[in-house]
C-alpha cells in the first residue's frame, strides 16, 4: 500500500472518530438541555466540555454549532455560551400558534392522507405508547413531535408542515414540563387522544378530526400553565 494511502485511511480514521465524537457530543447535550437537567441559561464551557468528553476542542465546537442552530444554545454579545433561555413571556402566543397547527394538520390529513399516511402515523403512535408505557421521556418527546409531523405531511401542505415542525421543535422543553406534571406517568386518555384522532382521520372527517386535535392543544396548555402556575420553581428555569 502507498504512504499516500496509508495517509488518507488515516486522515479517513481521524475524520470518522471525530464524527462519531460530535454526535455523542451533540446528543448527549441536546438530550440533557430537552430533560431541563441543564437549565435555561446555563453556561457552556468548550474547555470543560472538552475535558468532559475527553475530546478536543474542535468536535466540541462542531457539536455546538449543531445545537446552536436547534436553538438550543446561544451566544451573547460577550461572547459567553449559555443554554437558551425559554420565552416564558412570550408562551401566549406560541399556544395560539401551536394550537392553531394542531388543528389545521388533523383537519388536512383528514381530507388529503393516503394508505401509506396511516401506516407511518400508527406506527409512531405504537412507539409513543410504548414509550409512554416505559416511562422514557426523550423517546416519549421524540416519538409524539415525530406522530405529529407526519400528520402534517398527510395533509400535503409543505408550509404548514414546516412551520408546526419548528413550533414542535421549539416545544420540546416545554413538553418536559408537560410530562413532568405527571410525574412523568401520563394517563392512558391522553394516549388515546392520539387514536381518537387517527380515527377521524382514517374516517376523513374533518370537522370531527379539527375538535379532537384541538380539545387535544387545549388539555395540554392548561396542564403546562397550571403546573407552571403550582411551582414557583418552574418560573425561574423559564425566566427570560
Amino acid at each position: 500500500m502507498s504512504k499516500q494511502r496509508v495517509k488518507a485511511n488515516v486522515e479517513n480514521g481521524k475524520a470518522h472518530r471525530r464524527g462519531a465524537g460530535v454526535g455523542h457530543v451533540y446528543e448527549t447535550l441536546r438530550n440533557e438541555i430537552i430533560e431541563l437537567k441543564l437549565a435555561p441559561g446555563s453556561p457552556i464551557d468548550e474547555v470543560q466540555l472538552s475535558e468532559r468528553f475527553s475530546l478536543s476542542r474542535t468536535p466540541i465546537r462542531e457539536a455546538l454549532v449543531r445545537l446552536a442552530s436547534d436553538g438550543l444554545i446561544e451566544t451573547l454579545p460577550n461572547r459567553a455560551t449559555i443554554v437558551s433561555h425559554i420565552d416564558f413571556l412570550g408562551l401566549p402566543q406560541f399556544f395560539d400558534a401551536l394550537s392553531l397547527m394542531y388543528r389545521v394538520t388533523t383537519r388536512l390529513a383528514a381530507a388529503n392522507h393516503d394508505p401509506a399516511d396511516l401506516e407511518r402515523i400508527w406506527s409512531l403512535q405504537k412507539e409513543f405508547a410504548t414509550a409512554v408505557n416505559a416511562r422514557d421521556v426523550l423517546t416519549m418527546i421524540a416519538a409524539n413531535r415525530n406522530f405529529h409531523v407526519e400528520i402534517a405531511k398527510a395533509g400535503r401542505n409543505r408550509y404548514y408542515t414546516e412551520l408546526f415542525t419548528q413550533l414542535l421543535d421549539e416545544g420540546r422543553r416545554i413538553l418536559r414540563l408537560y410530562y413532568s406534571s405527571f410525574n412523568d406517568e401520563l394517563p392512558v386518555q391522553y394516549v388515546t387522544e392520539h387514536e381518537d384522532m387517527i380515527a377521524a382521520i382514517s374516517d376523513r372527517d374533518v370537522a370531527l378530526a379539527d375538535q379532537l386535535a384541538g380539545r387535544h392543544a387545549e388539555q395540554i396548555v392548561r396542564q403546562i400553565q397550571a403546573f407552571v402556575i403550582a411551582d414557583p420553581k418552574t418560573n425561574f428555569s423559564m425566566a427570560i
